[in-house]
């Protein structure tokens, strides 16, 4: 089974293909992927990478953690599941949200209604 480490604080000089050649020292790399800006495509400075064991995985976080690169001090570690939920407000199921706020919309706060 594969295991999926996240990498942060990398350098916007890093690439997936930089990225893979990497962790490929340690073992079997299934995906590396940098995150990139949707609208400029820059890299937003954090990735994933995804090895073929836990125990390759497990020795790629012990070597890399702290490590510098292009002078910034890379993070890595296990990534965490993403969570359920979604940003504030939209669409869902139950219809359009403005908000889950209950301080915030008609009939609180006095004279002008809710409180922004």
């Amino acid at each position: 089974m594969s295991t999926k480490i996240y990498v942060g604080n990398l350098p916007y000089s890093v690439t997936d293909s930089s990225l893979h050649s990497n962790f490929a020292e340690f073992g079997g790399v299934s995906s590396a992927k940098v995150m990139t800006d949707r609208e400029t495509g820059r890299s937003k400075g954090f990735g994933f990478v995804e090895m073929a064991s836990a125990e390759v995985a497990q020795a790629a976080i012990e070597a890399l953690h702290g490590m510098s690169v292009d002078g910034r001090t890379i993070v890595v570690n296990l990534a965490r599941p993403r969570e359920a939920g979604g940003g504030a407000g939209g669409y869902n199921a139950g219809g359009f949200t403005a908000s889950k706020r209950a301080d915030v919309g008609y009939g609180n706060g006095g004279y002008g209604g809710g409180r922004y």
